[in-house]
């Protein structure tokens, strides 16, 4: 696939809704005032077009390409671990762009490890641990035996709690994610790997930061455009890890949302 190409389509995709937005349809009766302006926002959204087009699962396809196009997290021949991948959009990206379809014959062969709550479709070069909760020892304990003793290079994480509605309760869950994921990649990660982990906006957000700078070289916040401008999501992004400089920092880390 030409990457270049696919920037140049993100690049100009509102170019592309002005001239080919559907028309909205006027008549959604019998479905409620949520479901109503649930599927008219989808039907204007070029980027839910755009996915079809490019036989990408979902919309948030291009909130990883336009992250890993800028700041190039997932390499050739990188161990990639996806987190809360369902439906596999991000998955798709992560085969393709570590080459662990094999696509890319003078490339070395990457390996993605995909892992989510609920059941999904298989990812052709993809491994996929589907109906597991990625928060459980267990999980995590059959994740690391596939890895058979490889580091990971880099880590995602699209993963969310399923809203209560009350937003502290959903902020401090989505955070308690962020926190198993971060502990997970203190562990497994290789030398200078890359983490991404999807968070809602709240104060909390801010000592996350703060506790992945201690193993981490560089960390920020990114909102890509596929991100819908009216939502607090965003994305943590930390790279260059740095190991651990001691037992205690393991420890200290341990500890953390425990």
């Amino acid at each position: 696939m030409n990457w270049k190409s696919v920037n140049r389509s993100i690049s100009s995709i509102s170019t592309w809704h002005h001239l080919n937005a559907k028309q909205i349809p006027s008549n959604l009766k019998g479905k409620s005032k949520s479901s109503q302006e649930w599927l008219i926002r989808q039907m204007s959204d070029p980027y839910v077009e755009k996915a079809r087009m490019m036989n990408y699962r979902c919309r948030s396809a291009f909130k990883l390409l336009e992250i890993d196009d800028k700041y190039k997290i997932i390499k050739t021949g990188d161990c990639v671990v996806d987190c809360g991948a369902a439906p596999g959009s991000w998955t798709q990206i992560a085969v393709e762009r570590c080459n662990a379809n094999g696509k890319i014959d003078s490339k070395r062969l990457g390996a993605v490890f995909s892992i989510d709550l609920s059941h999904f479709h298989p990812v052709t070069g993809a491994k996929i641990f589907g109906g597991m909760d990625f928060t459980k020892t267990e999980s995590q304990a059959r994740l690391k035996e596939a890895l058979n003793g490889k580091r990971v290079n880099c880590i995602l994480s699209d993963m969310a709690p399923n809203a209560t509605g009350v937003k502290m309760i959903d902020q401090e869950s989505i955070v308690n994610l962020c926190y198993a994921v971060l502990k997970f990649a203190i562990v497994m990660s290789a030398p200078q790997a890359n983490l991404l982990m999807k968070v809602w906006d709240n104060a909390d957000v801010s000592r996350l930061e703060k506790d992945m700078q201690r193993f981490y070289a560089k960390v920020k916040r990114v909102k890509p455009r596929a991100s819908r401008s009216d939502s607090s999501e965003h994305f943590l992004l930390a790279r260059e890890y740095k190991g651990l400089d001691s037992k205690q920092q393991y420890a200290e880390s341990s500890n953390e949302k425990s």
